[in-house]
């Protein structure tokens, strides 16, 4: 069974360069799955949820006050993107990503994984 999933992005922006854009992605295949990942030193192999859904992309949200580095890799040995410490960060997910790679500088307790 699947859940729809409308996902919004807003940024607005003051002081020297003013504005707001909004974005908006609707995937009416989402898992709906929210997980919380305890994320070990190294290479971490994350599974991409199934069953009749199709996430269109994963939310990695770090605990907060992470010290610890995380860098999102599509495979292991990969260079991958180092993501901030402590802010969350959306990537989107083609239908045919079944799995993806987080590295962890070291252990890392309560990294949020939100699939829509």
């Amino acid at each position: 069974m699947s859940t729809s999933a409308v996902t919004t992005l807003t940024v607005v922006q003051t002081g020297d360069v003013t504005g707001t854009q909004t974005e908006t992605d609707t995937n009416v295949a989402a898992s709906g799955q929210n997980q919380i990942v305890n994320l070990s030193s190294g290479a971490n192999t994350i599974t991409v949820p199934t069953g009749g859904t199709t996430p269109t992309s994963v939310i990695i949200i770090p605990p907060s006050g992470n010290a610890v580095s995380i860098t999102f890799k599509g495979v292991t040995g990969d260079t991958g993107v180092r993501l901030h410490n402590t802010v969350f960060s959306r990537i989107s997910l083609d239908s045919s990503v079944t799995t993806f790679c987080l590295t962890a500088g070291s252990a890392i307790t309560g990294v949020r994984l939100i699939y829509t």
